[in-house]
């Protein structure tokens, strides 16, 4: 077992250090879905410079809460993915990344086959999250693949002994092999799999940020819920790959 993050082997093949002045489109889609998609969720995914942008050599995804004049809330928020532009099977997947804190916040890095259509909707085709955490637990990361039908999980935790999470950048990364998925925070193993029945992983797969406002399994704002500097932040994703 591979306890440290070794890049011995692997190539760059893709990298985003969101220096520029707005979201590279090249790279990177930008999501549109109601509220209620997924989960329960309570956001509406948009396509605003509100929600998402460029900042200081950082990319922002802000969660944004709105009071309409009849008194009902609504939410807007970011999903940006590579889908059908940067596709992957197999490499080392690494972002260095700071969450919002806050009870209902749920900041997620994570993979999702690319063609659902060849490989079976989810939870078939399968699903690798390399980062998770939720914003009233913004000291412990998830990593988990889904996968199978009915629904499976492997997951694995890690909680930092000492920081969080939300108040400084931590590097998440994970390494997908044909036989072996193993999951780092800041260089470190904390979960490692190797048996997936029933689901591929052998297939392209494309990257996943996101910022989701409630749902099922975070839970939902509630008045102790700070909007107002709320925000997910990326410095770098990088994607490696063996040079073989």
């Amino acid at each position: 077992m591979n306890d440290i993050l070794s890049y011995e082997g692997y190539g760059l093949v893709f990298e985003d250090s969101f220096d520029g002045p707005a979201l590279d489109r090249s790279r990177w889609n930008v999501e549109l879905h109601e509220p209620g998609w997924v989960n329960e969720e309570w956001q509406e995914y948009v396509d605003s410079e509100e929600n998402i942008f460029l900042r200081d050599g950082r990319l922002l995804i802000r969660p944004v809460k709105t009071v309409h004049k009849d008194g009902k809330i609504s939410y807007t928020s970011g999903r940006i993915t590579t889908q059908n532009r940067h596709d992957f099977t197999y490499g080392l997947f690494e972002a260095r990344l700071k969450v919002p804190k806050g009870k209902g916040f749920l900041p997620a890095f994570w993979l999702m086959t690319t063609d659902e259509d060849k490989y079976g909707q989810w939870p078939v085709c399968g699903e690798i999250d390399m980062m998770e955490i939720k914003g009233d637990q913004t000291g412990t990361n998830h990593g988990t693949l889904h996968y199978g039908l009915p629904h499976e999980q492997n997951q694995g935790t890690v909680t930092l002994l000492q920081g969080d999470f939300s108040e400084e950048f931590h590097n998440f990364a994970l390494v997908w092999e044909p036989e072996v998925i193993r999951w780092y925070v800041d260089g470190r193993l904390f979960h490692e799999a190797v048996q997936w029945p029933s689901a591929p992983f052998h297939h392209d797969m494309y990257l996943i940020l996101n910022l989701a406002v409630g749902g099922s399994w975070v839970g939902y704002p509630d008045e102790t819920t700070d909007f107002a500097d709320a925000a997910f932040e990326v410095k770098y994703v990088r994607v490696y790959q063996k040079k073989s």
